[in-house]
C-alpha cells in the first residue's frame, strides 16, 4: 500500500508542475518578447538620414558602395554602422600668403561655398574622413592662389580682379573636383600689401591725376582760345561789312550836304548871258563857285 500511495502521489506532482508550467507559458512569452523589443530598442536598427545629408554604410567598418539617401533607413546592429555626411553647401575662408609676378608680397582672403558630390559621399569618407576642409580645401586654396597670383603684377591684381578671381576659380573648381568637392562659389575678399608699395600706388595715382587734370585743362584753354579766335574773326568781318556800308552812305551824304550848301547860297539871279543862241544850264556847283 505504502509504494501504491507513493506512486498515485508522484502522478499527481507530475501533473501539477505540467499545469503550472502551461499556465506560465503566456508570460514566458511575453517576456521573452519584451526582452528581444528593449534589445532592439537600445541597438538602434534602424537610422534617419537628414535633409541634406547621406548616409555612409560600414560593415564591420568596411565602407559600402551603397549610399542612404534622405529618410529612415534599417541596418544590422552590431554589423552595420550609418556615418552621416553633410552635403549642403558649405562656406570656407582662407587666408593665403603669395608673390606677384614682380615679386611684391600679396596677403589674399578668399571665400569659397562648396559641396560634396553627394552620391560619393562614401569616397570622400574613405579617402578622406569627415575634416575635408582642413586637409583638402585649405591647401588647395593655398596652393591655386600662389600659382594663380604669379601671374600677374601686383598693379594687374588690382586693376583685373575679376579676372583673378576667374582663374583662381577655375583652378580650384578642377583641382577639388578630383575628391570629388564641387566649388559652387569663389570669391576675393580682399588683397593687402606692403606699406611701401601702397604708398608707392598712392603716389602714382595721384600723379596720374594731376597729369589728366593737367591735360584736361590744356584742352580746356585750347578750345577756349580757339573760341576766341573765331569770335573775334566773326566781329572783324561784321566791321569791315559794316565800314563798307558806312563809306558809301557817306559819300551819298556829302554829295546831298554840298547840293544843300549851294542851294543856300544862291540869291535866286539866274546868271545874265549875252548873245545868240540857246541859254546855258547852270548846275548848283557853278552857283556854288559864286
Amino acid at each position: 500500500m505504502g509504494e501504491a500511495h507513493m506512486n498515485d502521489h508522484d502522478i499527481y506532482t507530475v501533473q501539477e508542475a505540467m499545469q503550472t508550467a502551461v499556465k506560465k507559458g503566456p508570460l514566458r512569452g511575453a517576456l521573452i518578447a519584451g526582452a528581444i523589443l528593449l534589445v532592439l530598442l537600445f541597438s538602434h536598427p534602424w537610422v534617419l538620414v537628414g535633409a541634406g545629408e547621406r548616409g555612409v554604410v560600414l560593415n564591420f567598418g568596411a565602407v559600402q558602395k551603397k549610399v542612404l539617401g534622405e529618410g529612415l533607413h534599417f541596418r544590422i546592429p552590431i554589423m552595420q554602422t550609418v556615418v552621416l555626411m553633410d552635403v549642403k553647401v558649405q562656406k570656407a575662408t582662407t587666408d593665403a600668403a603669395a608673390a606677384s609676378s614682380n615679386l611684391q608680397d600679396v596677403n589674399s582672403t578668399v571665400a569659397i561655398n562648396y559641396h560634396i558630390v553627394p552620391d560619393k559621399a562614401n569616397a570622400v569618407y574613405q579617402s578622406i574622413g569627415i575634416h575635408f576642409k582642413e586637409r583638402i580645401i585649405d591647401p588647395a586654396v593655398q596652393e591655386v592662389v600662389k600659382a594663380v597670383t604669379a601671374r600677374y603684377s601686383a598693379e594687374e591684381l588690382i586693376t583685373k580682379r575679376a579676372s583673378v578671381s576667374d582663374a583662381m576659380k577655375a583652378t580650384l573648381t578642377k583641382r577639388l573636383m578630383e575628391h570629388n568637392i564641387a566649388v559652387d562659389a569663389f570669391s576675393i575678399v580682399g588683397f593687402s600689401f606692403s606699406k611701401i608699395f601702397m604708398e608707392a600706388i598712392e603716389s602714382k595715382q595721384t600723379a596720374e591725376q594731376l597729369a589728366l587734370k593737367a591735360q584736361r585743362d590744356l584742352e580746356r584753354i585750347k578750345i577756349e582760345a580757339e573760341q576766341k579766335i573765331t569770335a573775334a574773326k566773326a566781329e572783324a568781318e561784321s566791321l569791315r561789312l559794316q565800314r563798307a556800308n558806312i563809306s558809301q552812305d557817306l559819300i551819298e551824304l556829302r554829295k546831298v550836304e554840298a547840293n544843300l550848301k549851294a542851294i543856300e547860297k544862291w540869291n535866286g539871279i539866274l546868271p545874265q548871258v549875252t548873245g545868240g543862241g540857246a541859254v546855258p544850264f547852270v548846275g548848283v556847283g557853278d552857283l556854288q563857285k559864286r
